[in-house]
């Protein structure tokens, strides 16, 4: 009984905004995901005064079919992506963008770390479309 206990307490003591927008079934850590992030940010921009900037504005990525953000223009390679962006196709494409998607535009490298590729992707889901955290 005291297991059971524990294992609610615990989880109820999980960062709650990698679970955020619907996302429950993410791994990473949203807190941790935001140091990552930094990373992307000369190229990328969330939350609610976001702008492209070198890449598209990544609110709202859950669910985004790969180079529909109106306002930016994408690759051939990225226009021609049958692709919805999820926590796999995310993953695969973040971990090594060129072999991903021969062609992208994106020069990033890759994150090489699964934890900081969870992380990163936990970030993303908490914004909606609008560039809005969850709460």
């Amino acid at each position: 009984m005291k297991k059971i206990i524990l294992a609610g307490v615990l989880s109820m003591l999980m960062p709650f905004a990698a679970y955020a927008n619907g996302h429950d079934d993410l791994e990473g850590d949203a807190e941790a995901g935001a140091a990552v992030f930094k990373k992307c940010a000369s190229c990328h921009a969330v939350g609610p005064d976001a702008k492209n900037k070198v890449g598209p504005i990544l609110n709202g990525v859950f669910g985004r079919e790969a180079g529909t953000l109106e306002g930016y223009k994408y690759s051939k390679a990225m226009l021609a992506a049958d692709t919805t962006w999820d926590e796999e196709t995310l993953s695969e494409f973040l971990a090594d963008p060129r072999k991903a998607l021969k062609g992208t535009k994106m020069s990033f490298r890759g994150l090489k770390k699964e934890d900081d590729l969870e992380n990163v992707i936990a970030y993303l889901a908490q914004f909606d479309e609008e560039g809005n955290m969850a709460e």
